[in-house]
C-alpha cells in the first residue's frame, strides 16, 4: 500500500500510467478484444481490473493521470453502431469522473467501432475493467503536469 494512492491502482497499472508519454490509454470493458488489441499497443501489456465498474476505475485513475491539455480530442469514445448519436449510460459516468478530475467540461471524439479498434492498436496500453455495460470504450491522452 502506498499512502494517498488509491488500492484500485495496482503496479502494474501505475507503471502502465507512469511510463506512457503524451499516448493513449485504452480503457475499455469487459465486452472489448482486449487481449487482441493489447497485443498490438505500443507496451503489450494489458491490465485487467474485474469486477469493477468502468467509473469506478475511472476516478482512480484520473486521480494520477493528467489529462492532454493540448489535443482538441483527448478524450474519445466508440459511437454505438445501432445509435451513433446516443451517449451509453456508461460513457455518460466515466465522461463525469474525466470531467471531475480535469476541471473543466471534456466533449469527447466519437469513433466507429473499426475506427476505434484501429486507433485503441496504436495506443500505449490496455486497461480493461470487468464492467459489462456495453460501448465502455474510451482513448484518454496522457497530457502533462504544469
Amino acid at each position: 500500500m502506498l499512502k494517498s494512492i488509491d488500492p484500485i491502482l495496482t503496479p502494474d497499472l501505475l507503471w502502465l500510467l507512469a511510463s506512457m508519454g503524451g499516448d493513449d490509454l485504452v480503457f475499455v470493458d469487459a465486452n472489448h478484444p482486449a487481449t487482441r488489441i493489447a497485443a498490438a499497443t505500443s507496451s503489450l501489456r494489458l491490465i485487467q481490473l474485474p469486477g469493477m465498474r468502468m467509473e469506478t476505475a475511472a476516478r482512480a485513475i484520473m486521480s494520477v493521470y493528467p489529462l492532454d491539455d493540448f489535443d482538441p480530442d483527448p478524450v474519445r469514445v466508440m459511437m454505438p453502431v445501432d445509435d451513433p448519436d446516443r451517449v451509453p449510460d456508461v460513457q455518460r459516468a466515466v465522461l463525469a469522473e474525466i470531467e471531475r478530475a480535469a476541471g473543466r467540461t471534456v466533449a469527447p471524439g466519437k469513433l466507429a467501432r473499426p475506427d476505434f479498434y484501429r486507433a485503441a492498436a496504436a495506443g500505449f496500453g490496455v486497461v480493461q475493467v470487468g464492467d459489462s455495460r456495453g460501448y465502455g470504450c474510451f482513448l484518454i491522452r496522457k497530457g502533462v503536469i504544469s
